[in-house]
């Protein structure tokens, strides 16, 4: 039986693993903010029990970014498919274009919204986002919000995800002479 999702509540009140096929502790995400048609914002806010934060460094690695969007685009699916009735699925990130990470790392103490956009998707489940990472001001600071992460994102998600590894197995296996 799947959970029943509040949507009369605001997005920031519900458990981020509602929507995600994320298990803790790999979930990376804190909570989405604000959803519409083909876009998604999601929040984290780093804790020194962050997954990857650095002690040394006391933050988390910049190449994680990638990581905060792919997240953010499985939210995005997880809420259109508890809109249509339907049950979370598995995708994959195939890769990205025009990364470009403009911080070293995310802060300790420190929030980042990432804003997923889809710019296509296929029948077939291959889809292309437009992603940001934002660091916000501090609270009461009178800064504006600094942009330290861009990609575009490719990712698939297959209508059926056993069938879909179960066939790519085979055609290792037979690609290998097994």
């Amino acid at each position: 039986m799947m959970p029943f999702i509040q949507f009369n509540l605001p997005f920031a009140e519900q458990d981020i693993a509602d929507f995600i096929p994320h298990r803790a502790p790999m979930i990376l995400v804190d909570k989405i903010i604000s959803y519409q048609r083909d876009t998604l914002v999601t929040e984290v806010t780093i804790t020194a029990q962050s997954p990857y934060f650095d002690d040394k460094h006391q933050a988390v690695p910049n190449y994680v970014g990638i990581e905060y969007m792919a997240q953010s685009i499985a939210a995005l699916a997880g809420v259109e498919a508890k809109l249509r009735n339907d049950k979370i699925r598995v995708g994959f990130l195939l890769g990205s274009r025009k990364l470009a990470l403009h911080a070293k790392q995310y802060e300790l103490g420190r929030t980042y919204r990432t804003q997923v956009s889809r710019l296509y998707q296929e029948e077939s489940g291959l889809a292309v986002f437009d992603c940001q990472i934002y660091l916000l001001p501090e609270a009461g600071s009178d800064q504006e919000k600094i942009l330290v992460a861009t990609a575009n994102v490719n990712v698939f998600q297959p209508q059926d995800t056993q069938a879909y590894l179960a066939g790519n197995q085979d055609l290792a296996n037979r690609s290998l002479g097994h």
